[in-house]
């Protein structure tokens, strides 16, 4: 199982931190986790191809996590090349009335009339999907705000926090994942409701005990200051900063 990071910032524009977006690829599927504002783009900067995505599952329905939903779906049904692979698109009940919504808004032009789309609820169920699978778990942030808990078939695990405030729920969904991917959006001292900090993230990271931590969505803060050192004063195991077009192996 492969993670690429797409993007590892947030709305604010940056020239280095593209807005939320992440691949993680085993052999067959190919899912997209969130894609804000450039994803797309930066689906083809990875190599990959928008044709080659089997999935899309959000977070929840904030626009730096789910702006580039429509031009994906606006692209797939262009004439010039339409879509022709299935493409599932997955989220909590609140994203799918937002879903609902943006169809009723764009209409035929987000329309599905080459491919095969599903639209499915994850609701804490683990999913199949293709050679990978999936379960959900609420986390405290928006009322759509979900995590993510992704297995290959040989156990090899990772979650995807999601924007989430410090949740005892979230350590106990990524118990033992191999791979922790976890925002910490602000520095230690600058503290926003909902969201986490290296040291929060850190606390999390001390229950679940992932085998590496990843931090990742950065607001601009966040490169004036040294993330890391202020993660390990609550979590010393193996971590990383998350960085645009960063791979991972898992």
């Amino acid at each position: 199982m492969e993670l690429t990071i797409l993007g590892s910032g947030t709305s604010v524009p940056s020239l280095t931190r593209g807005s939320a977006g992440y691949l993680v690829r085993h052999g067959k599927s190919l899912l997209l986790l969130d894609s804000g504002p450039g994803t797309l783009q930066r689906v083809l900067w990875s190599g990959a191809t928008l044709e080659e995505i089997t999935h899309v599952l959000y977070s929840h329905t904030h626009v730096d996590h789910t702006a580039d939903l429509a031009p994906l779906l606006f692209t797939s049904r262009n004439p010039s090349s339409p879509r022709r692979a299935p493409l599932t698109i997955g989220g909590s009940r609140e994203f799918l009335e937002f879903f609902q919504e943006i169809s009723v808004l764009y209409g035929s032009w987000i329309g599905a009339a080459t491919y095969e789309r599903t639209v499915i609820e994850l609701d804490g169920e683990r999913r199949e999907m293709g050679d990978l699978s999936v379960t959900a778990r609420r986390v405290p942030h928006i009322p759509s705000s979900i995590a993510l808990r992704i297995e290959d078939p040989a156990g090899r695990s990772m979650v995807y926090s999601g924007d989430t405030g410090e949740s005892g729920d979230l350590a106990d969904f990524a118990a033992g994942v191999d791979l922790l991917l976890i925002e910490a959006s602000f520095p230690d001292g600058q503290e926003v409701e909902g969201h986490l900090t290296p040291a929060s993230a850190g606390r999390v990271a001390s229950k679940a005990r992932p085998g590496k931590v990843i931090l990742t969505h950065f607001y601009p803060p966040c490169d004036a200051v040294d993330m890391l050192s202020q993660l390990r004063a609550a979590w010393p195991g193996e971590a990383a900063l998350a960085e645009d077009g960063m791979r991972i192996r898992i």
